[in-house]
């Protein structure tokens, strides 16, 4: 039985993390690692009990981990290192959350409030589908993707591996987001964005290359 969760990175994303997995009622216990313990021991209604570095000594067979960084890499990064760790990764769904029986969820990943994902479409590994942002079929989210705040994907939309999609974007169905890129807030996408690409406007355009 899984009792307890710990979740890497006490910032404001990390909140949200908690906050969802309080709702789903999952866990008896949810605690924070986090590197600035011990000058912080304490986020919101939860105890941070050590660093990130911390993890492999708290991995039980009663315990899940959950990444709670932003920052599509450092997630990345962060979720390789506790899987060479063999700690177990917990995947958070927010109890409002409207999700299709047939779709596929990789582990790590943060569906928040008043998210939608329709039928046949595949989320990756850490993804973060954030408030009442919603996935229509056969959407493809690459790892460690994030789709933030009132975000909108069509049908058959494909968002390459790292890439951010800012705050209020739509775009529209049948489009490729490549690995690496963004998408600024507020955009309107009307046709594929290379990789490593940042695009943003209504229509969005390419204004620079991501490094």
């Amino acid at each position: 039985m899984i009792n307890k969760l710990i979740i890497i990175g006490a910032g404001g994303h990390g909140k949200v993390a908690a906050d969802c997995a309080e709702a789903s009622r999952r866990f008896i216990e949810i605690q924070f690692l986090d590197d600035d313990y011990p000058t912080r021991e304490k986020v919101a209604h939860w105890d941070i009990i050590g660093r990130a570095d911390d993890a492999a000594d708290l991995a039980a067979s009663d315990t899940l981990f959950f990444v709670a960084i932003g920052n599509n890499e450092i997630r990345a990064r962060v979720s390789a290192q506790l899987q060479k760790m063999h700690c177990s990764m917990a995947t958070l769904i927010h109890p409002s959350a409207v999700l299709s029986r047939h779709i596929e969820l990789g582990l790590g990943s943060l569906l928040c409030a008043n998210v939608t994902v329709n039928i046949d479409s595949k989320i990756g590994q850490g993804c973060i589908i954030n408030t009442a942002a919603s996935v229509d079929h056969d959407c493809v989210l690459e790892d460690f993707v994030h789709i933030a705040p009132g975000s909108h994907l069509a049908g058959t939309v494909t968002i390459g591996e790292q890439s951010f999609v800012g705050l209020g974007s739509a775009i529209i169905q049948g489009c490729t987001v490549g690995a690496f890129s963004t998408v600024g807030a507020g955009s309107t996408v009307l046709s594929n964005v290379e990789s490593r690409t940042v695009v943003a406007g209504s229509p969005a355009k390419k204004i620079n290359n991501n490094k």
